[in-house]
């Protein structure tokens, strides 16, 4: 059967969908259960229905207290019996309830090499103009465990993408982009194989022969 997994978006869904597709493929031993958006009408609940995969959209316009929003999370990812949250582009806080349920089950990509421009304020376009802004020469995606803080939780993967002199943030995000579309379903099914371990802030992964490898 594999691992139980929800994916937690709130826009288009591509990086769902390279989750989808590598499911698909045989490649992570796990299934996708639930589709949670935070927005009504947006292309990854048709993404969902394409894939037949249930969905629901949990966000402020139906539940606009967050308490009555989070247990109604928490109610349908134990509903599903989940084990792994997979959050691709969900542009809502997490509340420490859900956090605390799930302990190092809920992975989320960044578009950038944390610790730079991320946290409070860095999402979506605005990450990729604040790091043309700096001027920096490389930036990235990062995939990471959710803890309490805001992209602050443990590392799992990262992979560096040039910055080029004529970038703009459309352009920037573009080649980010396909990284990220590696890199996610990489972690899933590192995860599903349960080669992940963390120690203190490392994430070791583990070689299926056996021998370790830090993240």
């Amino acid at each position: 059967m594999g691992i139980k997994i929800a994916v937690m978006v709130s826009g288009g869904g591509t990086n769902m969908q390279a989750v989808i597709d590598e499911i698909e493929k045989g490649n992570i031993n796990g299934s996708v259960e639930i589709v949670i958006s935070s927005r009504d009408n947006v292309f990854s609940l048709k993404r969902a229905e394409n894939h037949d995969i249930e969905s629901v959209c949990i966000g402020k316009n139906g539940f606009p207290d967050l308490e009555k929003r989070t247990e109604e999370i928490i109610r349908v990812l134990e509903k599903k019996e989940i084990e792994l949250v997979v959050l691709a582009g969900y542009m809502s806080l997490i509340d420490k309830r859900i956090i605390e349920k799930y302990p190092n089950k809920i992975i989320n990509i960044h578009p950038s090499l944390i610790p730079s421009f991320c946290g409070r304020g860095f999402y979506g376009a605005k990450v990729h103009e604040a790091v043309l802004n700096y001027g920096v020469k490389i930036t990235g995606a990062t995939v990471h465990f959710v803890d309490e803080g805001t992209d602050t939780g443990p590392i799992i993967l990262q992979e560096a993408v040039e910055v080029k002199q004529d970038d703009t943030a459309e352009t920037l995000a573009a080649r980010v982009l396909e990284v990220e579309h590696k890199l996610l379903p990489k972690a899933v099914k590192l995860f599903c194989e349960g080669r992940l371990h963390i120690e203190g802030r490392k994430v070791i992964i583990k070689e299926a022969e056996g021998s370790l490898k830090e993240g």
